[in-house]
């Protein structure tokens, strides 16, 4: 069975995201998107919401799931015998820093790392510019799944401590 992983924090989940999960989905057998717990990061979403705007938005893939990481991916990886990591890139820019990612990993741990070119239509978008949009009012339907942007809508008019 090839297996693979599409990790990242998803704070909140965006379409972009959504079009590589997708597009895994059809080359792989099983797909596990992992939502980084990294407790340092400051975050609009907890853990426990990040992963159920992931699962209400992969329900229509019956080969993917939802699960966290805390750590290191590769160990993720091995504990869950995934051959490969998926990742999106968006410009020359994630380029660079996903290259130097890619190579770690499979030093450490002989993990593969397949990079898909975003579509066109999301090469801009990231999680952190949809929180700014949302922040001021814009409108973030074209960006994220309908129920994250209502749940990102909520969140900025109700600001967590």
């Amino acid at each position: 069975m090839r297996r693979a992983v599409c990790p990242g924090s998803f704070d909140p989940v965006t379409l972009g995201h959504l079009d590589i999960i997708s597009r895994a989905s059809a080359l792989y057998d099983e797909v596990i998107v992992a939502v980084g717990m990294n407790a340092s990061k400051n975050r609009m979403f907890t853990l426990e919401e990040r992963i159920a705007m992931l699962q209400e938005a992969t329900t229509q893939y019956g080969n993917v799931s939802v699960d966290s990481f805390d750590g290191l991916i590769v160990d993720f990886c091995k504990a869950h015998s995934i051959q490969v990591i998926v990742k999106g890139l968006r410009a020359i820019s994630d380029f660079d820093y996903e290259l130097q990612m890619a190579q770690m990993n499979h030093g450490l741990a002989g993990i593969e790392t397949l990079f898909m070119t975003t579509n066109p239509l999301y090469s801009f978008l990231s999680s952190s510019l949809v929180k700014e949009v949302a922040t001021y009012g814009g409108d973030v339907s074209g960006l994220v799944p309908e129920a994250a942007g209502r749940r990102l809508i909520e969140r900025v008019k109700t600001p967590q401590n």
